[in-house]
C-alpha cells in the first residue's frame, strides 16, 4: 500500500490548510458560538473543495479533514461529503446523481446523516418513515438527511418537508446538531436499495471522521507543545521536564496511530478493496487514542487548560464528541471482533 498523496490530493490538502488557517481563527470561532461559520463554508465551496472530493477520493477527503480538525473549523464539510457527495455518487441512481450532486458540489445543498442505524426509524406499511433520532450533526444546516432505517435501508429526506422536524440540540462540540423527528414523511430511497450500501456509507463515515479526529489531536498537541516550550518554571521551559516529554511523546504516537489507520482504510476504499475491518480499526483508535490525546493536550497546559475560553478547550470538546460518534471504542471493538470471527468461520468452511 502507498499513502503518498497524489498531486491532486496534495493540492486539495494545501488549499484546505490555507483557507482554514486564514479564516478559522480564535476570534471567528468565538463569534460563531455553537453555530456554523457561514462565510467560511462559502469560501470552501467557492474554492471547489467539496466538489474535489469526487476526484481525490476518500483518502483526499481524510487529508482535507485533517486540516479542518487542526483548527476545529465549524463547517459541515465531513457530513456533506460523506452522507451527500460520496454516498450519492457511489449508490445513487443516475437520475439522483444528476439532480443532487450539483448542489452538493457548490454548497447550495448541505447533507448530513442519521447514522448509525439504531432502530429509531421504521417504515410503515404505506412506505412512510416514522421515528426519531436523538441527535444528528449539522442538522440545523442540512437541506438533505441520509436516514438509515431499522432494516438498514437508506433514504434521502428533505428537511423542509412538513412531516420532518429538526429540534436544535447542543452537543459537546458545536456541530449545529438537532433531534430529527419523522412523522410519516415520504423519503426517497437511495439508489435501488443495494444491501451493501449502508455498510459502505458507515465505513466511509468512520474513516472520514477518524481523519477529522487525527487533525483535532494534532492541533491539540501542537498547542500543548507551543505552551510547554514557551512557558518557564523554575527558570527553564516546561518542555524540559521528563514527565512533560513522555506525555507529549505518548500523545504524538497516539495521533500517528489514528492518522495511519485512517489512511489505510481510506486507501483500501479508494482501491475498491475490503475496508470494513480497517474502518473499524481507525474508529477504535480515533475513540480510544483520541480521548487520551485531547486530555493530554489540556493537562499539559496546566491551569491554562482549565480555561473554557482557551483555544485548546475546543480541541478537547471536539475530541470527546468524536470519540463516541458512530460508536465508542468498546462498541466498535465488539463489531470488529464479530466481523473477524465471521470471516474466520467463512474461511474455515
Amino acid at each position: 500500500m502507498d499513502f503518498t498523496p497524489s498531486e491532486e490530493q496534495a493540492a486539495a490538502q494545501g488549499l484546505a490548510a490555507r483557507i482554514f488557517g486564514d479564516l478559522s481563527t480564535h476570534e471567528r470561532l468565538t463569534a460563531a458560538g455553537t453555530g456554523t461559520d457561514a462565510e467560511l463554508w462559502k469560501e470552501l465551496c467557492a474554492a471547489g473543495l467539496p466538489a474535489a472530493v469526487e476526484d481525490v477520493g476518500l483518502l483526499g477527503l481524510v487529508l482535507v479533514l485533517e486540516e479542518q480538525g487542526r483548527t476545529t473549523a465549524q463547517v459541515p464539510l465531513a457530513a456533506t461529503c460523506v452522507y451527500g457527495l460520496l454516498a450519492v455518487a457511489a449508490h445513487g441512481a443516475a437520475e439522483q446523481r444528476e439532480r443532487l450532486l450539483p448542489g452538493l458540489r457548490d454548497g447550495t445543498a448541505v447533507a448530513t446523516g442519521a447514522f448509525p442505524a439504531r432502530g429509531g426509524v421504521h417504515i410503515a406499511e404505506d412506505g412512510a418513515l416514522y421515528g426519531a433520532v436523538p441527535w444528528v450533526p449539522w442538522l440545523r444546516d442540512a437541506t438533505h438527511v441520509l436516514v438509515a432505517d431499522a432494516e438498514r435501508g437508506l433514504w434521502i429526506v428533505r428537511t423542509g418537508e412538513p412531516d420532518v422536524t429538526a429540534v436544535p440540540v447542543e452537543t459537546t462540540a458545536p456541530w449545529s446538531a438537532g433531534r430529527l423527528v419523522l412523522d410519516g414523511v415520504r423519503g426517497e430511497r437511495l439508489g435501488n436499495g443495494q444491501p451493501g450500501a449502508y455498510g459502505d456509507v458507515l465505513a466511509t463515515a468512520r474513516t472520514a471522521f477518524a481523519g477529522l479526529q487525527a487533525g483535532v489531536c494534532a492541533g491539540s498537541l501542537a498547542r500543548a507543545v507551543h505552551h510547554t516550550v514557551t512557558r518557564e518554571q523554575f527558570g527553564r521551559p516546561l518542555s524540559t521536564n521528563q514527565g512533560v516529554l513522555l506525555r507529549a511523546a505518548d500523545a504524538h504516537m497516539d495521533t500517528e496511530a489514528i492518522r495511519v489507520t485512517a489512511y489505510e482504510a481510506a486507501w483500501r476504499h479508494d482501491e475498491r478493496r475490503a475496508c470494513e475491518a480497517q474502518a473499524l480499526t481507525a474508529a477504535w483508535w480515533a475513540s480510544e487514542a483520541g480521548r487520551r490525546v485531547v486530555h493530554a493536550g489540556q493537562h499539559l497546559h496546566g491551569g491554562t487548560g482549565a480555561d473554557l475560553d482557551h483555544p485548546v478547550h475546543r480541541h478537547f470538546l471536539w475530541g470527546r464528541q468524536l470519540d463516541a460518534y458512530l460508536g465508542c471504542g468498546g462498541e466498535v471493538l465488539e463489531e470488529l471482533g464479530l466481523l473477524l470471527a465471521h470471516s474466520s468461520q467463512e474461511g474455515a468452511s
